[in-house]
């Protein structure tokens, strides 16, 4: 009688268990660059750990090529979700790209400028006519860049400005191939790992910067409300541990990463980097909430130096209500 009660109660068990399986929600997220990156720790944190499970999601990551790319893939719908800048939508939907953040990683912009310093430049004024790279010219990265050059009076072909892609712009800055980048905190610590001095500028200090966001299309979201609200809360939860112990969090994430294995120390320098620079909070807003008044600084900003095309309502661009209090 014991063994029957016991099969009985594993078969419970294995059927709860398919239950639970079965009514996960499958979600993809499209990264604008490759999943490596430890600018994307907190997805692969919130994923080996498990807390996408726990919100009832099924998450498969993609990769796009570059952040126009994603917020047109998540526009029409062929991923859920996508990777973007808090600026991201402010720059799109006027080209008709209904897509919106739901959530700001960190209370500080993540685009970095940094310069060699054996070019003889000591301020953003110094980069007029210099060689500098970004990731790409669709990438949020480069209009932030434009946005830094044009408070000195530079424009757009009064620099060398080339799209090289994370690798090339590492590269090209350790064999001195470019003066100059934009980009983010882990390509800084790469560079300097290998011997090459760099001054570092956040573009915060010069423009209303954003740090990454996650982006959803206006369809998506009214349509799956519960999923967008689990995926937001699963990560902002990841970015609360890198917060709270980056160390722990950089042995944590080398196991989920392996091909970062062997860089354990520089990736606790990195996620250092980001708490410091990038999660920082500006003001009493939770991590993971929008300011309207910087977006609003950031579309005057564009429009007024005609980096954009069109202006949109900045209420269009964002919505905080799936950030927890």
């Amino acid at each position: 009688m014991r063994k029957t009660l016991l099969g009985l109660a594993a078969a419970a068990g294995l059927a709860v268990t398919g239950l639970s399986a079965s009514a996960q929600t499958a979600l993809t997220y499209l990264f604008p660059a490759p999943d490596f990156l430890p600018a994307f720790a907190p997805f692969q944190l919130a994923l080996g750990k498990g807390y996408y499970a726990e919100e009832g999601l099924d998450v498969t990551f993609r990769i796009g090529q570059g952040g126009a790319d994603v917020a047109t893939q998540v526009a029409v719908g062929n991923a859920d979700l996508g990777g973007g800048m808090g600026d991201t939508a402010l720059i799109v939907r006027a080209n008709g790209l209904n897509i919106r953040g739901v959530a700001l990683l960190g209370g500080q912009g993540i685009t970095q400028i940094a310069w060699r310093n054996d070019r003889d430049i000591n301020g953003i004024a110094d980069l007029r006519g210099r060689s500098i790279g970004v990731i790409g010219f669709q990438d949020t990265t480069y209009y932030n860049l434009l946005a830094v050059l044009a408070t000195e009076d530079i424009g757009r072909s009064d620099a060398d400005i080339q799209a090289l892609g994370p690798g090339g712009i590492i590269q090209n800055m350790i064999g001195g191939g470019i003066d100059a980048m934009s980009g983010v905190p882990e390509w800084i610590v790469a560079i300097e790992d290998a011997g090459v001095p760099l001054t570092v500028t956040p573009a915060r200090d010069y423009f209303a910067s954003q740090a990454q966001a996650i982006i959803a299309s206006d369809d998506y979201i009214a349509a799956h409300p519960e999923a967008v609200g689990g995926f937001v809360r699963a990560t902002l939860r990841a970015i609360h541990d890198i917060i709270d112990n980056p160390a722990q969090a950089a042995a944590d994430y080398v196991t989920y990463v392996p091909r970062h294995a062997e860089a354990v120390a520089q990736i606790e320098r990195i996620m250092q980097m980001y708490v410091a620079n990038v999660y920082a909070q500006d003001g009493d807003r939770p991590i993971g909430a929008f300011d309207p008044a910087l977006l609003q600084t950031a579309e005057d900003f564009y429009v007024g130096n005609e980096l954009v095309n069109a202006r949109v309502d900045v209420e269009d661009a964002y919505t905080n209500q799936f950030i927890p209090n």
